[in-house]
């Protein structure tokens, strides 16, 4: 049985060909400094890094415009993943939403244990120690959640999933290589779903959720040394396949992956020509 229906698949692939769309007249606005001899284009001035003459002189411009659309084009991709996701789990689950926000009463001392776990955590990881289990983190905080004086506090998600089975779902769909701080904020974001909701696993489960592996299938395959050290990696990330697989089954991220390569097909003679015409 297929994962995305013939109306879902058609709602994603009409979101990403307006994103692509919308995409390539951004790049138009972009001013890329042309090359017409080595004296003027020293005399150019840029308020951005934007100034390479060596790369200006020896690559032809339609190239550059096609390789400063890739790289903005890909820090922009990630969103789509959000969307698309949303789309197939609304086939799959009870509730599901986009930039959700949950809400709720705790303690000044439940957010403290948060920040101390995240200092023993990140302190363990540096130091080569063993570093506590999520579930023990998640019961400390827990523990102080009623403690002291108590006061409203929010937290975010990219993605919201509530299952038909009432389990609540908080994913944070991030880049596959995230830094040092990236990882610890997602630390610590994961304990506040939990202090909020005032559950433990399995009835809240919140993850960094990678929408694909650079390194290969598997997670036996990632290599990014950073998330492996800096997060609770084991219990609190999903790769690729685990990530989809969830959000609408085994043969989700195939079947998405299908919709992305038909319109990468359906747009390439309109990049191309929008981008370096006449090329």
């Amino acid at each position: 049985m297929s994962a995305i229906s013939p109306i879902t698949r058609a709602k994603i692939k009409g979101y990403l060909e307006v994103f692509v769309d919308g995409a390539i007249e951004q790049q138009k606005k972009r001013e890329i400094p042309t090359f017409d001899d080595p004296r003027s284009y020293l005399n150019k001035t840029s308020s951005k890094p934007k100034l390479k003459p060596f790369h200006a002189a020896i690559i032809p411009q339609e190239i550059l415009k096609i390789n400063e659309f890739e790289r903005s084009f890909s820090t922009t991709l990630g969103t789509t993943f959000e969307e698309a996701a949303r789309l197939i789990a609304l086939e799959h689950h009870a509730e599901v939403s986009r930039s959700f926000e949950i809400q709720g009463e705790v303690s000044s001392a439940a957010l403290r244990e948060i920040e101390n776990q995240v200092v023993v955590f990140e302190r363990a990881a540096r130091v080569g120690e063993e570093r506590p289990s999520l579930e023990k983190m998640i019961e400390a905080v827990l523990n102080a959640r009623d403690v002291g004086e108590i006061s409203p506090r929010t937290a975010r998600s990219d993605l919201y999933i509530r299952t038909y089975d009432g389990v609540e779902l908080f994913f944070e769909i991030k880049s596959p290589a995230p830094n040092k701080d990236q990882c610890l904020s997602m630390t610590q974001r994961i304990l506040r779903h939990h202090l909020i909701r005032g559950l433990p696993r399995p009835q809240v489960q919140s993850y960094f959720a990678m929408a694909y592996n650079p390194y290969g299938p598997d997670r036996k395959d990632y290599k990014w040394s950073v998330a492996k050290m800096y997060l609770p990696f084991e219990q609190a990330t999903l790769i690729g396949h685990e990530f989809w697989n969830i959000v609408g089954g085994p043969t989700a991220y195939e079947e998405l992956l299908d919709i992305y390569y038909e319109v990468g097909r359906d747009k390439t003679k309109h990049i191309i020509d929008s981008l370096a015409f006449g090329f």
